[in-house]
């Protein structure tokens, strides 16, 4: 099965304590069903330093499911993605709009 949500992609949160926040996503684990999106899901993480980096409390983007993500079409507004086939090739497009992502 293809992925629908892909690095890169800008996603809105559907669920949980980030609900309603917007970011784009860095990492995909497909396997674990989960991505890291640019400031949600943060957490607090203890560093000690070292020589080339200073030590002491880093927020970091932790991994939300897939699930709770859904992508954001032209208008802003969340939308499910849908596959169909363009010239023999297999593409993504936003099911609201019908537009190619």
């Amino acid at each position: 099965m293809a992925a629908k949500l892909k690095k890169g992609d800008k996603v809105v949160v559907l669920s949980g304590k980030d609900k309603g926040k917007q970011g784009e996503i860095t990492s995909v684990s497909p396997k674990a069903g989960k991505a890291v999106v640019d400031g949600v899901n943060v957490a607090i993480r203890h560093t000690k330093q070292t020589q080339t980096s200073q030590g002491g409390r880093v927020p970091q983007a932790m991994p939300i499911d897939l699930s709770n993500l859904a992508m954001v079409d032209a208008n802003g507004k969340a939308t499910r993605v849908g596959f169909r086939e363009e010239d023999g090739k297999k593409v993504r497009f936003a099911k609201t709009t019908g537009d190619t992502i």
